[in-house]
């Protein structure tokens, strides 16, 4: 059930007001209260609005039904009666697009555009700094089942590091179509000093994950034997999950963009965390 947002002061902002959230926690706004708000009389000419919002979302690369939900609401009529009327909820991002298309003759719309930016901008940073958190927690996990996996490995006949390097261009071949690490590493674009999974997403990092931990897994279960049946097995699972991403339409890990060093992070959140704990030590 989604619930309002209640003014408990004088300084809400009246998009504030109008937020609704649901369950999940989600906010959204609707396209109605929101046409309101903005001084639109006749929703007719928001719809319009409405329209160019979904366009700028379009040449922005972002998906519309992820941002613009049609859906029918009820409203109250006179004598208690209530009538069925077409709203569009609205996502942060939505609203954001739609007040960059509203008219800017309004004072409301103005002030609406500074709240959405901050606000959006906002989100922006909070969304990065999940992001880092699941890059600093599936990269350490990512190095402690690497060491699994050798161990694993090695009981399966991969003994001379150059074999096990080997194992490891299998399973990178399975997951990134063909591709080598030294060929991941080159369409990348990193240097020679770079590690490749140190600047990785956490969804390609996810994805590296799931087939180190299922290729250990495979590798122990059927009792893999010999180090070209271990590599054929890590291409395998690497090919598996390759074409589990394919089939939930999501992107090719080769085509992932690169990302900040997660040392850089990792340091970054040391010095934080030094700094607090000094703070609370005075």
């Amino acid at each position: 059930m989604a619930k309002k947002i209640v003014a408990t002061g004088t300084h809400l902002s009246p998009f504030e007001r109008i937020k609704r959230t649901n369950d999940a926690g989600m906010e959204f706004w609707s396209s109605r209260e929101f046409s309101e708000i903005l001084g639109y009389g006749d929703y007719r000419n928001f719809e319009a609005v409405i329209e160019r919002a979904k366009l700028s979302c379009f040449n922005s690369g972002h998906r519309i039904e992820d941002h613009f939900v049609d859906v029918t609401e009820m409203i109250e009529i006179g004598k208690g009666g209530q009538r069925a009327v077409k709203t569009v909820l609205l996502s942060r991002y939505a609203c954001y697009l739609a007040i960059q298309n509203a008219d800017p003759k309004k004072e409301i719309v103005a002030h609406g555009q500074t709240y959405f930016a901050m606000q959006t901008r906002r989100q922006e940073l909070a969304d990065g700094r999940i992001e880092e958190d699941r890059r600093v927690l599936l990269r350490e996990e990512m190095r402690r089942h690497n060491v699994q996996l050798a161990d694993t490995a090695k009981g399966a006949g991969v003994i001379e590091p150059m074999d096990y390097a080997i194992f490891q261009n299998h399973g990178y071949m399975g997951l990134y179509g063909g591709l080598k690490q030294e060929d991941i590493h080159r369409r990348k674009g990193l240097k020679k000093s770079q590690k490749i999974l140190d600047h990785m997403g956490s969804t390609e990092l996810a994805a590296n994950l799931f087939r180190a931990t299922q290729a250990e897994e495979k590798l122990r279960r059927d009792e893999v034997k010999g180090k070209y049946e271990a590599n054929r097995t890590h291409r395998e699972v690497g090919a598996k999950v390759r074409q589990t991403i394919r089939e939930l339409g999501g992107t090719m890990p080769e085509e992932l963009p690169v990302v900040e060093s997660i040392k850089k992070i990792e340091t970054k959140k040391s010095k934080h965390l030094g700094k607090a704990e000094a703070s609370l030590k005075k």
